[in-house]
């Protein structure tokens, strides 16, 4: 029985936990206080780090819808 084509692509792996990461940042980056900002210079560190790591995530997810991996042909070898 064949595996359905791309079951195991990991760039669905990595996509999936860029995008599950990156909405724990975005949500820890919209909640910080004043004194975490002011801690990291006045930059919502959180927050772009999130966004960033959804972008990547986003790219990986579509990577991985317009260019799927083709599921190798099988040999001869296989069927012995």
């Amino acid at each position: 029985m064949a595996a359905p084509k791309g079951l195991f692509d990991i760039r669905r792996v990595i996509g999936g936990l860029f995008l599950v990461y990156g909405v724990i940042l975005t949500v820890v980056g919209l909640l910080d206080g004043a004194q975490a900002v002011q801690k990291a210079e006045g930059v919502r560190i959180n927050l772009w780090a999130g966004i960033a790591m959804l972008v990547v995530g986003g790219v990986f997810l579509l990577w991985e819808r317009l260019r799927p991996l083709d599921a190798p042909a099988p040999s001869s070898d296989d069927a012995e």
